[in-house]
């Protein structure tokens, strides 16, 4: 079978779609794979909020298009950009192997979180990211930051911020991880849903293609990615919420902890439950729960305000 995948044009969406390529070519049931470079409205609108223009699925849209036409046959996408509930006839055929999932602090000259001067300028266009750095330092100011990495990084080096946040997986994957200052542990900076973990889309109805793919499946991955996306799902999140969750694995056991805070930090609420990793997505619906009886709900709708 012959594939074609559908990508962002970006450097990192490109080195992922390629990474998915060369897994594939290596299966004896496909004989080729073409790269469908496409641009997106959220690639191509970036004065302006991913909240005020959509969130992140329009890093999406075009390539679901694409798929819907018949142009490719296949997506590839960070999972932390995929909304939480798929549009109808679609499907996340794989999820594989999760890399590094820690959100990564950079700053210019090496000057550590802790020790940068009050109203220091921290760039970051996650709201899930911007309410726990408040709530870490309040005197500081967080100010968005939209581009690729290398122009994210550019701005760092141009400075315009005197420190960015990325995801450490990003920045490996481009060979920029000497850039790296250094990384938040969980416990201070919870990551996005399903943060670090290549996916890929494709038509629900595509069977023979769907088999396929999910050869390049991970096992623990899809289940923290299912965990963790059932959160967002079940809290009516979507990818700029200030919500974070993360599970891990350890045997058969599954712990997920989950949070949602106020933009400016000032309030955040976190819940965890653990169970058996068959009952992923439960576990997820369960932390919401436990969130949204703790008033989740009305940091949600001050976030969206």
């Amino acid at each position: 079978m012959k594939i074609r995948i559908a990508t962002r044009k970006s450097e990192l969406a490109l080195w992922q779609a390629r990474y998915v390529a060369e897994k594939l070519e290596s299966l004896p049931q496909v004989s080729a794979v073409t790269l469908i470079p496409l641009s997106t409205r959220g690639d191509e609108i970036l004065d302006k909020s991913l909240q005020k223009i959509g969130g992140k699925g329009l890093f999406i849209k075009e390539l679901e298009v694409a798929m819907q036409r018949g142009d490719a046959d296949i997506a590839v996408h960070s999972m932390k950009d995929v909304p939480a509930e798929m549009p109808e006839g679609f499907c996340i055929a794989a999820v594989l192997e999760r890399a590094n999932p820690h959100d990564a602090y950079l700053s210019a000259d090496g000057t550590p979180f802790a020790a940068l001067a009050p109203g220091a300028k921290v760039g970051s266009s996650s709201l899930r990211r911007q309410a726990q750095l408040k709530a870490m330092r309040s005197d500081i100011e967080v100010i968005p930051l939209r581009g690729n990495v290398n122009t994210r990084l550019q701005k760092l080096a141009d400075g315009d911020y005197d420190a960015i946040i990325l995801a450490s997986a990003g920045l490996e994957r481009l060979g920029f991880e000497s850039r790296i200052t250094s990384e938040f542990d969980v416990n201070l900076m919870l990551p996005a849903a399903a943060q670090g973990v290549v996916g890929i889309e494709c038509l629900a109805n595509r069977g023979e293609l769907r088999e396929i793919v999910a050869l390049l499946e991970d096992p623990r991955s899809r289940c923290t990615t299912v965990a963790e996306r059932a959160v967002a799902s079940a809290l009516n999140a979507n990818c700029q919420s200030p919500v974070a969750s993360y599970a891990t694995i350890e045997n058969d056991s599954l712990t997920i902890e989950a949070l949602v805070a106020s933009p400016d930090g000032a309030r955040i609420i976190r819940q965890r439950a653990s169970g058996r990793t068959g009952d992923a997505e439960k576990l997820g619906h369960r932390v919401a729960e436990q969130l949204l009886a703790k008033g989740a709900n009305e940091l949600l709708v001050e976030a969206d305000a």
